[in-house]
């Protein structure tokens, strides 16, 4: 067996049991692309071994999807299969767990009318919003694990000698910033957790009023809500059972008061969203909502992103991570959230989690917006952090904290 396969082989099987940390008798739900074929034939392999239920694959093609932007009427993209929707809702009260599998293009949608992706991806979100609530507040087990694609992998290395070249290299990438090289990788994953789940406990006890960044282009406060939660490393569903939302990650996050934003953040990685770069822009909020923005790249897909609904134009996450971190140490830029979102400090505009307030899982949508718990059909996270970032914390009381110096943690 060749190394590729070795490494490979250990991905799938921390996918399973680290990643889903899929429980005996539990059906397993895999969402991936048909060019992620080979892994995903190894997952589901891993999964039956791992006393599954029953496996249920999900596939997508990307081709298939710009036909569609390029060729279907206006109509379609206001149609969604409920079907669908009810099936991944009926999985998700029974218990499944699902793994997504992202192989993306970052130039998939490239020249379609941003109204026509905005429009399908509004129709496709209030058709799962039921769905993606399980999965939101932890009531079903869920992952996500990227694979790469020719496309994705000639925009991270424009310069590879072949496409092959660059995908080998992209693969090194995913495996090297997933600890698939460790001995027991599993292992390694947890004692990288408890490093999260460490600063996480410090910023907890802190409780802080307000977080104050100030970068290049940003100068921004943000208040986060009473009671709130920071996490990171991972999550316990609602059954009890551990797993690990996002591999890679590196981050830290909690939520913010849906009304507590105020001054201006500017982005400092190219954001993918849907297939379409949005890139070197900068956001304004006032009294937590967005009144201005701009962009050298993608500016009418910014424009639809933020006018989604009500929700769209605040945020709902507020994430840390360290400059100096597995990920941004590679000195890439991904064109996919997953890794460029844990190279970086982040925030997220739209629905925030309510698992990072204490009893939000049990509010009710009046109690949330009593809270400062921001409500929307969307949730895209964009980077803003660097290593020219700091940030502090300022307390109830107003004494004002380092938390990062030079993109760093300042309180470890």
């Amino acid at each position: 067996m060749s190394l590729f396969q070795q490494n490979l082989e250990k991905y799938a099987n921390l996918a399973i049991r680290t990643g889903i940390n899929l429980q005996e008798g539990q059906t397993l739900v895999v969402n991936a692309s048909i060019e992620c074929a080979p892994l995903v034939r190894l997952v589901v392999k891993k999964a039956y071994e791992a006393g599954a239920k029953n496996v249920m694959v999900e596939w997508s093609d990307d081709t298939v999807t710009r036909t569609k932007y390029e060729l279907a009427p206006d109509e379609a993209f206001t149609e969604f299969p409920m079907w669908r929707a009810q099936g991944f809702e009926e999985l998700a009260a029974s218990n499944a767990a699902f793994l997504s599998i992202y192989a993306p293009n970052p130039d998939l949608l490239t020249g379609i009318d941003p109204k026509r992706i905005a429009t399908n991806t509004k129709t496709a979100s209030t058709a799962m919003s039921k769905y993606r609530a399980y999965l939101m507040s932890d009531r079903a087990v869920w992952s996500l694990v990227g694979h790469p694609t020719v496309e994705w992998a000639r925009k991270v290395f424009p310069n590879a000698e072949s496409n092959d070249d660059a995908v080998a290299k992209l693969w090194d990438v995913i495996f090297e910033t997933t600890r698939i090289p460790a001995e027991d990788p599993v292992a390694a994953w947890q004692e990288h957790c408890d490093q999260l789940h460490k600063v996480a406990t410090i910023l907890n006890e802190k409780q802080y009023k307000t977080l104050a960044y100030e970068a290049p282009g940003t100068n921004f406060t943000l208040d986060l809500v009473e009671n709130h939660i920071w996490a990171g490393g991972g999550a316990v569903s609602e059954s009890g059972t551990p797993f690990r939302p996002n591999m890679p990650t590196e981050e830290v996050f909690t939520m913010p008061h849906k009304d507590g934003m105020n001054g201006t953040v500017r982005s400092t990685k190219p954001l993918n969203y849907g297939g379409t770069v949005i890139d070197n822009f900068s956001i304004t909020f006032e009294n937590g909502k967005v009144v201005d923005y701009s962009a050298e790249q993608g500016y009418e897909t910014l424009k639809h992103l933020v006018e989604t609904d009500e929700g769209s134009s605040r945020l709902g996450e507020v994430a840390l991570v360290p400059h100096k971190s597995p990920i941004s140490d590679t000195n890439l830029i991904f064109f996919n959230t997953l890794f460029d979102e844990n190279a970086s400090c982040h925030l997220a505009i739209g629905n925030a989690y309510p698992t990072n307030v204490q009893g939000g899982t049990k509010m009710t949508d009046e109690e949330k917006a009593a809270s400062g718990v921001n409500q929307s059909l969307t949730h895209v996270d964009f980077m803003i952090g660097s290593a020219e970032l700091n940030v502090d914390g300022i307390t109830k009381d107003g004494k004002r904290e380092p938390i990062m110096r030079n993109g760093n943690w300042a309180i470890l």
